[in-house]
């Protein structure tokens, strides 16, 4: 996609920042591309992505502190002379290169645990003095700081004693260095055109754009930088702008554009039923209906179906392909994970082998050779029916005639990619399919440019799941009742909210790790318990998930990588260790992973310490509901009540600035906007359309701009 000049600083890479080695853009790519990289091989952070990573909160360094007034956990900012070195001894290099500084009231020890030639001579001169930020330890009634983020001479103290930005990290990237590329970054992109209304700005007191970007990245006062504060809330309705402003130009083309001609089949349909193990409930044939009706009105489908987990979304998206392929059309379903599409091309199969229709199955783990046959075969015609992951929205990948394209557990996937997928093939058909409900009061502003089925029935046999909450005193109760389950064969997950032990000292020492949780199981449950996390690399993690669905492993300790996306009937337990960490839909999801067969299953919602009244709601409202449409609801309204648990915990898209905890509002806001504005502009080429083309690009509404260029 050409982009307008005036952009090109942000989408430069980051690599073109003054000290972004190969270590530090590993840490950043890791850090900021996110659930991008679902997306794309190797998704390359831009300075778009950089400035756009907002800060969580602020250090204040204002106040210079006295060595003698320290204490544990304190952040703190030092005037000091530096005193003394005392390197470690070579053959000990777990001793930390110690500096002494001292002021007027006492001393204090800098400790260095990676040290670099003579790095600290030149930082800390014996004799000179210093200005020191960091993190107080004590250490036998002593002061000790680690690594200080801030080493500076006197003359740089007013740069220093000021509030500075903190910001999310991953390991590998300090808050020092982050801060210090981020201000780079904001320095080199351009000034962008203003695209909102000057009346609204004037009403609002919201800054320029650019301004708001520079107020939330170099704070005047701590409330310079909260989501409710101007800037924060001016950012978000940019975000929330541009992308009402896509939808409508997607609902627009949507209405314009014709899709194929799929007319149900009745004897594919009757072999098909023929073919199942059960009947479809009165919820999946409504559904079954609405599908079809869509495929065959000569429009294009674009159908959002939401259902709780078991429900039945894939054997419906299964008829609706069915049908596709009966027409003479391809059709194919992307799973999020090549476990995931391994387990859909298991399920799927033999009904495939009884309609007589071949089944293929793309992964990124193919052969290569393997792969471009296939390759082929989908580009002739000769493979018609296939499921995969992201791999079949590769450039490299063409289809001959596709017809629908169904999108499993992608429920954050927004309007941006929606008009992507789309663009594959010539107007197919788009089904997208998500376990996580979507409130309603949202489901318009956010999927307005699709229709919405939803499915609130479970198939016969399935039972509630029995959900408990139990303190975490009662532990050893849980593992005997465990280990009972386990002697019958059965499964288990374990889920843990931290993948490592912390250091004692760290706010969250407090938290069960998943590596630790599975080393105590593992001498109770010897040759039985797996361990799954997401710094894993892919392929070890779905060998693990593989070794739980279909080997010998009976009990998977995890971290929330088992959310989305897997299918293993045996697995009747869910644990989930400090449970009131978590948000009601993500706790939803993971109670989701059990209850796939007539057995029983239960979830055990471990809670430690004394509950908040938000968490203590959250843990009520998970006893006495399985409904995802009911909690979906509940998880807005706690939401909205000032309990921020990130869009990662709910079936809403993942924005960059807006956070829905505080800027719900803003949906309805935009979604009026944007009506507004393409009625009186409805191809954007007036002064204000040219620079909301512009935030359209920002914001990766490519596809969007593609209609735009069409018109």
């Amino acid at each position: 996609m050409l982009r307008a000049p005036v952009l090109f600083s942000w989408f430069a890479s980051v690599s073109t920042l003054k000290g972004v080695g190969p270590a530090v853009a590993q840490a950043m790519q890791r850090l900021l591309t996110g659930r991008r990289a679902e997306l794309a091989e190797q998704p390359i952070p831009t300075l778009r992505d950089l400035v756009f990573h907002l800060p969580g909160g602020s250090i204040d360094r204002r106040q210079v502190s006295a060595i003698a007034q320290l204490k544990q956990g304190d952040y703190v900012t030092l005037e000091v002379e530096v005193v003394d070195h005392t390197p470690p001894p070579r053959i000990k290099r777990r001793i930390p290169y110690k500096v002494l500084v001292r002021d007027a009231t006492g001393v204090l020890t800098l400790n260095f645990y990676t040290v670099k030639g003579d790095y600290l001579i030149r930082q800390l001169p014996v004799g000179q003095r210093r200005i020191l930020c960091g993190s107080v330890d004590m250490l036998h009634g002593n002061p000790i700081i680690s690594h200080p983020d801030v080493i500076a001479p006197p003359e740089k103290r007013d740069e220093v004693l000021a509030l500075a930005p903190s910001y999310p990290l991953v390991a590998g990237l300090s808050q020092r260095v982050l801060s210090r590329l981020i201000k780079q970054a904001v320095e080199k992109v351009s000034v962008l055109p203003e695209w909102q209304d000057a009346k609204l700005l004037e009403q609002r007191g919201w800054p320029s754009f650019h301004h708001a970007l520079r107020a939330l990245h170099a704070p005047i006062e701590a409330e310079d930088i909260v989501p409710q504060g101007v800037a924060r809330t001016r950012l978000a309705y940019d975000e929330l702008l541009a992308g009402q402003v896509a939808l409508a130009l997607s609902r627009r083309n949507q209405q314009r554009e014709s899709g194929c001609v799929i007319e149900p089949n009745m004897q594919v349909m009757m072999a098909l039923m023929k073919a199942l193990p059960f009947t479809f409930t009165v919820g999946q044939q409504r559904v079954l209906e609405e599908l079809l009706n869509d495929m065959r009105s000569g429009h294009r489908m674009l159908r959002l179906l939401q259902g709780d987990v078991g429900s039945g979304k894939t054997i419906l998206a299964f008829a609706a392909m069915a049908q596709v392929v009966a027409s003479g059309f391809q059709a194919c379903l992307m799973a999020p994970t090549d476990l995931l599409a391994r387990q859909h091309l298991q399920s799927l199969q033999p009904l495939a082998d009884a309609l007589r229709m071949p089944i293929a199955l793309l992964s990124g783990k193919m052969k290569k050779p393997e792969r471009e046959k296939l390759q082929a075969a989908l580009a002739s015609g000769a493979v018609k029916l296939v499921v995969g992951t992201h791999a079949l929205f590769q450039d490299e990948v063409t289809f001959q005639k596709l017809g629908l394209v169904v999108v499993d557990e992608q429920h954050r996937f927004g309007v941006g990619q929606r008009m992507k997928l789309t663009a594959k093939g010539d107007a197919p058909h788009l089904l997208q399919m998500t376990a996580t409900p979507i409130p309603r009061s949202l489901c318009m502003t956010l999927y307005g440019d699709m229709e919405v089925s939803n499915l609130t029935e479970r198939p016969p046999g399935r039972k509630p799941i029995d959900t408990r909450a139990v303190p975490g005193a009662r532990m050893a109760e849980v593992i005997e009742a465990l280990g009972r389950v386990l002697d019958t064969g059965e499964k288990a997950y374990w889920v843990c909210p931290l993948i490592e032990t912390p250091d004692e000292d760290s706010e969250v020492a407090d938290l069960a790790a998943a590596e630790e949780r599975a080393r105590v199981l593992e001498k109770i449950f010897p040759g039985k318990v797996a361990l799954v996390h997401g710094q894993m690399k892919l392929a070890e993690r779905e060998a693990v998930m593989q070794s739980f669905a279909f080997g010998d492993k009976q009990l998977l300790v995890a971290t929330t990588v088992v959310e989305v996306g897997v299918n293993v009937p045996e697995a009747t337990v869910m644990v989930v260790e400090h449970a009131e960490r978590f948000g009601l839909a993500q706790l939803h999801q993971l109670r989701g992973r059990v209850g796939r067969s007539e057995r029983p299953s239960r979830c055990i919602l471990l809670y430690h310490g004394k509950l908040s009244e938000t968490a203590r709601d959250r843990l009520r409202i998970m006893r006495e509901s399985n409904d995802g449409f009911l909690i979906a609801e509940e998880d807005l309204r706690l939401r909205g009540a000032g309990d921020v648990l990130g869009t990662r915990q709910t079936g809403l898209p993942d924005f960059l600035l807006a956070d829905m905890a505080h800027h719900l509002p803003l949906i309805r806001m935009a979604h009026d906007e944007a009506k507004l504005i393409l009625h009186r502009d409805m191809n954007l080429l007036g002064e204000r359309g040219r620079a909301l083309r512009i935030l359209l690009a920002l914001f990766d509404y490519d596809q969007a701009m593609v209609i735009l260029k069409a018109v």
